[in-house]
């Protein structure tokens, strides 16, 4: 079997559409058709099928795509091993984050990646819907990606998930708010106020939709905005509350407004790196995922010398991350 199209494969497994495949890889939608033929001769069995107007894996199909990321993983290996043996560790890595996670982690991160002087780190700001986060992982090296408490991993064939840390979500209240001398509120006492909200799906409106749920009343949203600064600006205003997280937005809110922890209720979301398992084992991007991991152990204030958080797969199996050395 030729390696490159067992990639194609894999790329139809991932992406749904030979029009994808061939957007994604630079090749034309016929030269795509043609490798996918040209590799079920080879095996003698049919991989694809029509499906509508388009084509779908058939079993014999996924199971040689998931066969394909052992062996694409395989050759990644080989190359991080020669890589480590030569002292080498150069090329594009590419980095999808979203919009608060940059804030809170780019800056640093940076810094951290410029010591590894031939590492070309690129990061573009993507901020999707928690269950959209995984088909990013198809285009990126590493992609940051955040979930609230009661949602599970993603699961997406073999995709490696390194989590990094867990933000509080905080209640944040006008200055001079009546609640806003205590130590915490509940949701009971909050549910009531009008509500500057996050996109439906998103982490900050499940966990919302959990507050009003344990308070037994639905609240009362005024505005939706997966903007922060823009949820800030209007509980500065007075024109509502918010779920913020902690850690991005202690530090402008001195003199704006007061955050408050939720009592009787966890409410935070999972700050978790996802990555395919070949790209995961290439060493520019076990590089770029270790000082990853020391700028998220700093910011979340851990000690610096903390161990870092294990990679691990959907399926449970446990694998340590390894830096350069």
């Amino acid at each position: 079997m030729d390696v490159s199209q067992l990639a194609i494969l894999r790329e139809l497994a991932d992406r749904g559409s030979v029009t994808a495949v061939a957007a994604a890889t630079g090749k034309s939608p016929s030269a795509v058709s043609q490798q996918l033929r040209t590799l079920q001769r080879q095996v003698g069995v049919e991989l694809v099928e029509r499906a509508g107007r388009g084509v779908r894996l058939t079993a014999a199909g996924i199971a040689l795509a998931e066969s394909s990321v052992n062996i694409a993983t395989a050759i990644a290996e080989a190359e991080a091993t020669w890589d480590a043996y030569r002292g080498a560790a150069s090329g594009e890595v590419r980095v999808s984050m979203f919009h608060s996670a940059a804030e809170l982690f780019v800056p640093g991160l940076l810094e951290r990646v410029a010591a590894h002087g031939d590492i070309r780190l690129v990061v573009d700001d993507q901020d999707v819907s928690q269950d959209e986060f995984a088909a990013l992982a198809a285009d990126y090296d590493i992609v940051v990606a955040h979930r609230s408490d009661d949602v599970l991993p993603p699961v997406q064939g073999a995709l490696r998930i390194v989590p990094l840390m867990r933000e509080p979500l905080d209640v944040a209240l006008p200055l001079g708010h009546p609640l806003a001398d205590k130590a915490t509120v509940t949701p009971a006492e909050v549910i009531g106020e009008n509500w500057i909200g996050n996109p439906e799906g998103y982490p900050f409106d499940r966990v919302l939709d959990r507050l009003a749920e344990q308070a037994g009343s639905r609240p009362r949203i005024v505005h939706r905005t997966g903007y922060l600064p823009l949820a800030e600006s209007l509980v500065a205003r007075g024109h509502g509350v918010a779920l913020l997280p902690r850690h991005t937005a202690v530090a402008r809110a001195a003199g704006r407004y007061r955050l408050m922890p939720l009592a009787d209720l966890r409410a935070g979301r999972h700050v978790e790196a996802l990555l395919r398992p070949d790209r995961a084992a290439r060493r520019a991007v076990r590089i770029v995922l270790s000082e990853l991991q020391a700028e998220a152990r700093v910011t979340a204030g851990e000690p610096t010398g903390t161990p870092g958080a294990q990679m691990t797969s959907t399926g449970n199996s446990h694998e340590p991350v390894t830096s350069s050395r």
